[in-house]
């Protein structure tokens, strides 16, 4: 970076960050200023203008607002009042985020359950926030069933819809019908009287992608800071509108997109859910100007074959997250939308960085001037012991310039610096790390290695536990991952390590997924090429389909289990055989040499 592109991009942190503190700077935990109450400023301000889209729907800010005033006096009509909880299991709808708003309105919190939940992780989750009712559309009134017997909720089991033709009939109560006569009028502010904005409005789960998923607290203050550091960050204006096809479950869909709109009084065009073979027609139908997006949707939108819908669209910005280097790059070519906001964070974290400037590649910049009001630092980590490295004194150390280094912030009263933490508590203490850099202070832990160049633009390297030890070396999942993507064919490359007997640390395994068949010999080449020696994957599993969660991120827990046993998957499965330039088939006898240490890796 030259000086003149350093004091330009100085300039474009410096005013975009300047408007997202100035967008956010009233928002106190201490003040009366709750989500409800913004909601209902909001709506004032933007009245008959539409507020969303869905199918054939088209629902003004007024509307919105009635829908949810009745959803509220219906919580108060079956004796939920402030500080309760609701359980909201609900696919993408524009009653969703109604039904949200309208807890609110009364103080109750609600759960944003994921929708793809079934059975003990299903009932986890209700009973996590402490539910005591739960609100679901008809059509998953089957998966509910699975958990229904490991749950108590005393305020009563309700669905929105009706069943489909030839589903049983379902086990709970009609809300519909509930609702019936009751009024479109506001329910009065006293509902919620005497509450803080540091209070928890919502409950938003992490992915669960290795264990349970975990109940992040998200408060009036945290909520409010979230929608409007999206629509002065990315600039969305009245006239925009935003495709959401994410889950409303999720923060970047849910809270960020939903929010940035809502501030905006721009038009929200809902889907139930993504389509890459639908997406840009749907984008082209609804006149769309912007889309929120996550690493995954820009993935499966470029293993689509290129079309001319690409280029026939509105869309001229987006945000999102994970969006990896080589994608971007084929996105902005393929589709012409290089305004493209990339964002670093967490539901419940205090770090959080913006691309303002569009550097392909990096979740954002801390420019040196900047350096006193963006505090997240990255320490050193050591990969073999999973912490970060302390000196002589007992202090981290910070890394240096692109040494990968573990992600924190430091905890404070700031709204910008707090950490609210989980439901569970022994959750929340694995995440603060204590005497960092001076004696008492207290940091958040991300649990993510990101490294940060001499220009001060920021990069994800990988998340804790998925980096691994091998041969002496620290592999990168993220990078092997980008190296098996650029190989053609290649549709989704899920890198991770194995335990292997006799061995220190562990080896790496890529789960591959590709419409043709792949090359072995040619494989072998590309990743010797691209890849030093340590960081090649030994073992290759070939697979159709990969398992997701509802955010479309890969779930490893399930493939480290398996790892290279013929025994446990139908898949193909080979090993990396050096002297002939290629990987072989694992069958159960080279399983059995590998065990037992008769095979030289």
């Amino acid at each position: 970076m030259n000086l003149i592109e350093r004091i330009e991009s100085d300039w474009i942190y410096a005013s975009k960050l300047l408007k997202i503190v100035g967008a956010t700077k009233d928002v106190t935990p201490d003040s009366d200023v709750l989500l409800g109450d913004v909601i209902e400023g909001l709506v004032d301000k933007h009245g008959e203008r539409t507020f969303i889209i869905f199918d054939d729907q088209k629902i003004t800010y007024r509307a919105f607002d009635a829908r949810a005033n009745r959803f509220a006096r219906w919580g108060q009509s079956i004796g939920l009042k402030a500080s309760d909880c609701v359980a909201l299991f609900m696919e993408n709808r524009p009653d969703y985020i109604a039904f949200w708003a309208g807890m609110a309105k009364i103080g109750v919190r609600t759960a944003l359950i994921n929708s793809n939940l079934t059975g003990a992780g299903l009932a986890h989750c209700i009973k996590v926030a402490e539910a005591r009712a739960l609100v679901m559309n008809a059509e998953l009134a089957s998966a509910f069933e699975t958990a229904r017997s490991l749950l108590t909720l005393d305020s009563g089991i309700w669905y929105l819809g009706e069943a489909s033709a030839g589903a049983p009939p379902i086990n709970g109560q009609p809300l519909e019908q509930a609702l019936g006569d009751v009024s479109e009028e506001r329910p009065d502010k006293s509902a919620r009287a005497g509450h803080k904005a540091g209070e928890v409005a919502l409950y938003i789960y992490t992915s669960g992608t290795t264990g349970l998923p975990k109940a992040a607290k998200i408060t009036s203050v945290r909520a409010q800071g979230l929608m409007a550091a999206f629509w002065a960050g990315v600039g969305v204006h009245e006239d925009d509108r935003v495709l959401l096809t994410l889950p409303l479950y999720h923060a970047t869909g849910g809270m960020c997109g939903v929010g940035c709109a809502l501030y905006a009084g721009a038009t929200l065009i809902l889907r139930r859910k993504f389509s890459a073979t639908h997406f840009w027609q749907e984008a082209i139908d609804n006149r769309a100007t912007m889309i929120v997006y996550i690493g995954e949707l820009g993935r499966y939108l470029m293993n689509q074959p290129p079309s001319p819908q690409e280029r026939a669209h509105r869309v001229v910005k987006g945000f999102g997250n994970g969006l990896r280097a080589d994608v971007w790059s084929e996105f902005v070519e393929r589709t012409g939308i290089k305004r493209l906001v990339e964002f670093y964070g967490s539901t419940e974290g205090n770090v959080s960085f913006f691309n303002l400037d569009g550097k392909i590649g990096a979740i954002g910049r801390i420019p040196p001037m900047l350096k006193s009001i963006l505090k997240a630092r990255l320490v050193r980590f050591d990969i073999e012991k999973e912490e970060p490295v302390r000196g002589p004194d007992g202090l981290c150390i910070e890394a240096g310039p692109n040494e990968p280094g573990e992600a924190i912030g430091p905890i404070s009263d700031n709204p910008r610096q707090r950490f609210d933490g989980y439901e569970d508590q022994a959750q929340t203490n694995k995440k603060i790390m204590r005497d960092v850099f001076a004696k008492g202070d207290v940091w958040f832990r991300t649990g993510d290695l990101l490294r940060k160049d001499k220009d001060g633009y920021i990069y994800f390297v990988d998340r804790i536990g998925d980096t691994f030890r091998w041969k002496s070396e620290n592999v990168s999942t993220g990078e092997v991952e980008i190296a098996i993507s650029s190989f053609p064919g290649v549709e989704h490359a899920i890198v991770y390590g194995v335990t292997v007997p006799g061995q220190d640390g562990r080896a790496g395994m890529a789960a591959i997924g590709s419409k043709a068949p792949i090359d072995l010999k040619s494989l072998y080449s590309h990743l010797s090429r691209t890849l030093p020696a340590y960081a090649r994957p030994v073992f290759i599993r070939f697979q159709q389909e990969a398992d997701t969660t509802g955010t479309l991120k890969f779930r490893k827990v399930d493939l480290v289990a398996t790892g290279f046993d013929p025994g446990k998957t139908t898949d193909p499965l080979f090993i990396v055989d050096n002297e002939r330039g290629t990987y072989a088939a694992i069958d159960a006898g080279t399983f059995e040499r590998v065990m037992s240490g008769t095979m030289r890796l």
